[in-house]
């Protein structure tokens, strides 16, 4: 057995932590994890790349079209990785852009968010959720990688149970998040089961 994912997004976002979460939890119940990040130039706003493998594994790189998911937490970021996933993969996105810097200031583009989207439909299947507004619901927007935390565990790609990843995720967001951070996990799954009974 072997599980492969990409976890994207921007500096700040808590990409790496959402990572790490995933990786301590699977070693609670002795897979064999490796894990690598990748930064982009800034440490805000910059690109942020983390892979999670679980299980035979023996090496970081996930090659083109062997990863079970991506987990994006920025559009843009994606659709950037979407070479890494399978046919029969998953995208999970969250819907709401970052514009990066240079593109602000008339330097590149942002291409717009439709058009990307339908780009990953044509490759695998994409699942949508307005994380930033989850986020927002359970207290804070900081919440939102573990809203995303809580929508990748209701998918059932990963090996873990959820029990290991919330004891994890207590193990890893200070006592006065706690309340908001396990709002924002249960209200990430929900927000999969409204997803699930509406593609039925």
């Amino acid at each position: 057995m072997k599980i492969s994912i990409v976890i994207a997004g921007v500096g700040g976002q808590g990409v790496i932590t959402a990572a790490n979460i995933i990786a301590k939890a699977a070693l609670k119940e002795d897979y064999n994890v490796i894990t690598s990040e990748l930064h982009g130039m800034a440490q805000r706003g910059g690109n942020v790349e983390c892979s999670v493998r679980i299980g035979n594994v023996f090496s970081p790189i996930i090659a083109n079209e062997t990863a079970d998911a991506i987990i994006a937490f920025e559009p843009l970021e994606a659709l950037r990785n979407l070479s890494k996933v399978k046919k029969d993969g998953v995208v999970l996105t969250d819907i709401n852009p970052i514009i990066p810097p240079l593109v602000s200031i008339g330097i590149g583009n942002y291409p717009p968010v439709e058009e990307i989207f339908e780009k990953i439909e044509k490759h695998c299947q994409l699942i949508k959720i307005n994380a930033d507004e989850i986020a927002r619901k359970a207290g804070s927007i900081l919440t939102k990688n573990v809203v995303m935390l809580g929508a990748l565990a209701a998918l059932n790609i990963l090996p873990i149970s959820e029990e290991s990843i919330l004891e994890t995720i207590k193990e890893t967001v200070p006592e006065k998040y706690m309340e908001m951070n396990m709002k924002a996990f249960e209200m990430g799954k929900e927000e999969m089961k409204r997803f699930s009974s509406q593609n039925e």
